[in-house]
């Protein structure tokens, strides 16, 4: 039987691979940041957001 935390944890694994892929959406240039172009602030915001989902997802699956 599937448990919901190992159903919230694959959610929360499967978020940062929908946003990667999605590039479409966040291959532009404007708006910058701090003189860095969209793409590239963008994509290290997402590896910081990727880190905290990863860490909650591997702190539901080790409680069981």
């Amino acid at each position: 039987m599937v448990s919901v935390k190992s159903i919230l944890a694959g959610i929360l694994l499967l978020i940062p691979f929908i946003v990667y892929f999605a590039i479409p959406t966040y291959n532009k240039v404007e708006p910058d940041l701090g003189g860095l172009p969209f793409f590239y602030w963008y994509q290290t915001l997402w590896l910081a957001i990727s880190t905290i989902l990863f860490s909650i997802a591997a702190l539901l699956l080790a409680r069981r």
